[in-house]
């Protein structure tokens, strides 16, 4: 039987440097669970999505790929998206240690109930 992937989106960290990723760099391991935030107010990209590990912003899902998430989380569908830490380079520049996935929740045993 076919079995979906439930990855939307992989993408590295876009201005990890330029935010407080290096704030937190230490506490970031391979899973580690990240919240994406919409920005419809960004001057520079009113599709952009910053990344937060815990209350530290670092950094953004980059500008080519950031338009559907960003539409769902307006709209207030954050609740349909878990996103980690999925590859972790130490020995890259940091602005291309870190890379996350992004999956659609699989909620169908709660539509059972």
């Amino acid at each position: 039987m076919y079995n979906r992937s439930r990855n939307l989106l992989e993408c590295h960290i876009a201005g990890f440097t330029y935010h407080d990723g290096l704030d937190v760099i230490d506490k970031l391991k391979l899973g580690t669970p990240v919240t994406l935030v919409s920005e419809p107010d960004n001057p520079f990209d009113p599709n952009a999505v910053a990344i937060y590990y815990e209350e530290t912003m670092i950094g953004y899902i980059p500008r080519v790929k950031n338009y559907k998430i960003s539409q769902m989380l307006y709209f207030g569908h954050e609740d349909l998206f878990e996103a980690k830490i999925n590859c972790c380079h130490p020995d890259e520049a940091p602005e291309s240690q870190f890379r996350i996935v992004v999956k659609v929740k699989d909620n169908r045993n709660k539509r059972k109930r």
